[in-house]
């Protein structure tokens, strides 16, 4: 068991280190002063290993951070009038549900099992047992300082407060054990990177209970809620012989790690087949074009269904949505003012909807998939004047994607504004107006840039570029944060406006400059 122990981690830390390096290694101002053998370098490796130990620790609490300031005591926060104490549990305890048959932290099908338990031959009961008493104990951590935290803003006692943790871990375990059972009686396994049908219909359900249910005045009393903790707890401690002798371990992961794609050629396959999913199947697509544009024709005709299709629906629903709004404010006299103040402090928010509906990752995630993949071998598709062609049509056809639901926004936007009592500043109609749709325009700029300054994918299709994902985990962040901010609608719109016309501006010579160099496959 202590060299199971010690081999497992010692693999699950190499495997991180050297993630850690190859993403240093691929930032961009960064890579040229780092040597070839940089996974050599001993300074350069102990400077990973305390990366990852911080990250190590960060990663127990920020997930339940976030978890609790969004999912649960932030969306409690939305139902103001109801007790907050009662409202925190009742959310809790439903998401807790979904979570321990969604996520048991058991069948999740990784590398590092791959690696331990095939490639290694290591013990696979030994190994998974550890791994899920460390998982548990993670979980436990996060959610007794995370719970503790925020159950104690909410109004929470504190015996309720230290319920949590071993309520989430006994659900967690409990569903473990149920699973065990069902493979011992039926031979059947959840895969949790791919759940069925069945799964996601009963998360839906009960999300609906979640958050429906407070919606519609009805909450789960808090003592009947304490008393459904506590049977977890209970269960869950039942459930450990069942864990603990499980006999069959390697068997389930044979089974689990079979139907997960761990090799190039099975990523390359999953990848192809889920973006073939939105690719027109006719054989009648032409073009009139030539050269370059007949390419960009054909490709945007067969990806109508991921691109103008959904452009179209979206547009829609922003539509419907409109009239609703404004028929609203007709019937309700009492709701316009409150609908003219929302208007004229509210329109940071709309950052955060329009970077949700844009096009731009599906528009180049597909162009990598059904298109770049295969020309990037070719010398002549990667000269400079070619590429920075290509990059002016597809950039066109972006935007005009993109344009369609931002316009019905910032048109409904004025109009609702105007309908609802109106304002004293002519120019809030005009930055209404043309705001919205010059933040569609940045995020089209905006992903398609850094597509061509980072290109992200290998041969495989896997990303393997880390200043990539920060990029978008950044680009979340920052547009997640602006939804909390209220500034005047003429200020922020007209400040959104330069900015965007700044950033378009930069971006694109950023490209003419440096994607003769960077729009290249990964190794």
């Amino acid at each position: 068991m202590n060299r199971t122990l010690q081999q497992s981690f010692s693999l699950k830390n190499a495997y991180r280190v050297n993630s850690i390096l190859y993403s240093i290694k691929q930032i961009p101002l960064v890579r040229r002063a780092l040597p070839d053998t940089l996974y050599q370098v001993r300074g350069l490796k102990i400077f990973a290993n305390v990366l990852s130990v911080i990250w190590e620790l960060f990663s127990i609490f920020i997930g339940k951070l976030l978890y609790f300031l969004i999912m649960v005591a932030g969306a409690a926060s939305l139902y103001g009038n109801a007790d907050q104490a009662a409202v925190f549990v009742h959310i809790l305890f439903f998401l807790t549900l979904i979570g321990a048959f969604a996520n048991t932290y058991m069948f999740n099908p990784t590398r590092d099992k791959y690696y331990a338990m095939f490639l290694m031959r290591m013990n696979a009961r030994e190994y998974t047992l550890i791994h899920y008493a460390y998982a548990i104990a993670r979980v436990f951590l996060g959610f007794a300082v995370c719970g503790t935290l925020f159950g104690t803003l909410k109004g929470l006692a504190v015996w309720q407060c230290l319920l949590i943790p071993f309520f989430v871990a006994g659900m967690k375990v409990t569903a473990a054990a149920w699973y065990l059972y069902r493979y011992e009686r039926y031979e059947e396994l959840p895969n949790e990177n791919n759940l069925d049908k069945t799964a996601w219909i009963l998360m839906a359900l009960l999300l609906g209970l979640t958050y429906g249910l407070p919606a519609a005045g009805l909450i789960l009393p808090q003592g009947a809620t304490a008393a459904l903790m506590l049977l977890p707890v209970l269960s869950g401690a039942l459930s450990l012989r069942r864990i603990l002798r499980f006999p069959y371990y390697r068997e389930v992961y044979q089974q689990v790690l079979t139907q997960s794609a761990f090799r190039t050629e099975e990523v390359k396959q999953a990848s192809k087949t889920q973006a073939n999913r939105f690719i027109a199947d006719e054989t009648g697509i032409t073009s009139s074009r030539k050269g370059y544009e007949y390419l960009n024709e054909l490709f945007i005709k067969r990806h109508r269904r991921l691109l103008w299709k959904a452009s179209l629906r979206i547009a829609a629903v922003c539509l419907v949505l409109t009239a609703a709004a404004l028929i609203g404010v007709c019937l309700v006299p009492e709701a316009r003012e409150v609908a003219n103040r929302m208007i004229l402090t509210w329109l940071p928010y709309f950052v955060f909807i329009l970077y949700s509906i844009n096009r731009g990752t599906g528009f180049t995630t597909a162009l990598f998939m059904n298109c770049d993949h295969s020309l990037l071998t070719y010398s002549f598709y990667k000269q400079p004047a070619h590429i920075l062609k290509l990059f002016r049509i597809r950039l066109r056809e972006i935007v005009k994607i993109n344009l369609v639901p931002a316009a019905i926004l910032g048109a409904g936007l004025a109009l609702l504004l105007f309908v609802s009592g109106g304002t004293q500043d002519v120019l809030n109609y005009v930055v209404l107006i043309v705001s919205l749709p010059c933040m569609s325009i940045f995020f089209s700029v905006h992903y398609l840039t850094i597509y061509y300054l980072l290109q992200p994918y290998n041969a495989g299709t896997e990303i393997k570029s880390g200043t990539y994902r920060l990029i978008m985990m950044a680009t979340y962040l920052v547009c997640f944060y602006l939804m909390r901010l209220k500034m005047p609608t003429l200020l922020f719109g007209i400040m959104t406006i330069v900015f965007c016309i700044l950033y378009s501006v930069i971006a694109c010579v950023l490209v003419y400059r440096y994607a003769p160099k960077t729009f290249r496959l990964r190794a």
